[in-house]
C-alpha cells in the first residue's frame, strides 16, 4: 500500500484522484514525460494505472514530482537519496497516523473505564445502618496487674 486513502464516493475528486495523463502531468510539474517515466521506474512517484496500463497522475503526484525536482535541482540530492527521503516521510506520516489511532483508542479505553467505575460506585448499597454512640453504651475497664511485694 502506498499511503493512498480509499475514496468512499467514486465521483468525489480529491488530491489523490488519478485524473492527469502523463503529458498533462509533465506540463503541470515542469518535467519531461520521459523523466516522469523514469521516476515511475525508480519508484519515486508511482501513479495509478488504467485498465490499459496507462499512467494517471493525481494532484498529490504532481506535488511530489515538484518536490523531487526541487530536491534534485536546488538541493543537489541524488535520486537514491530522494527516494529514501520520500520513504522516510511516508513512514513518518504512517507513524503519526498510528499514534493518533492509539491515542484515540487510549481515550476510548479511559472513557470506558470511567463509565465502568461510575457504574460500580452507583451499585454501592447506601442503606442506613443503626449507629450506637460508643461513649454511652460502653464501660471502660482498666486492668491493672497485681503487685507482688516479694
Amino acid at each position: 500500500m502506498d499511503g493512498r486513502s480509499v475514496r468512499r464516493n467514486p465521483y468525489e475528486l480529491t488530491d489523490e484522484s488519478p485524473v492527469y495523463v502523463i503529458s498533462v502531468a509533465a506540463q503541470l510539474s515542469g518535467l519531461h514525460p520521459q523523466t516522469l517515466r523514469q521516476y515511475d521506474r525508480l519508484g519515486l512517484v508511482s501513479p495509478d494505472r488504467t485498465a490499459g496500463r496507462g499512467r494517471r497522475y493525481s494532484a498529490r503526484d504532481i506535488e511530489l514530482l515538484r518536490q523531487v525536482q526541487q530536491l534534485s535541482q536546488d538541493e543537489g540530492i541524488n535520486l537514491a537519496g530522494i527516494k529514501r527521503i520520500i520513504e522516510l516521510e511516508n513512514q513518518v506520516a504512517a507513524l503519526k497516523a498510528r499514534v493518533a489511532e492509539l491515542q484515540s483508542g487510549l481515550e476510548s479505553a479511559a472513557a470506558a473505564m470511567r463509565q465502568r467505575e461510575a457504574a460500580v460506585h452507583a451499585s454501592y448499597r447506601r442503606d442506613l445502618v443503626p449507629y450506637e454512640d460508643v461513649r454511652q453504651a460502653s464501660a471502660l475497664v482498666v486492668w491493672r496487674p497485681k503487685r507482688t511485694h516479694e
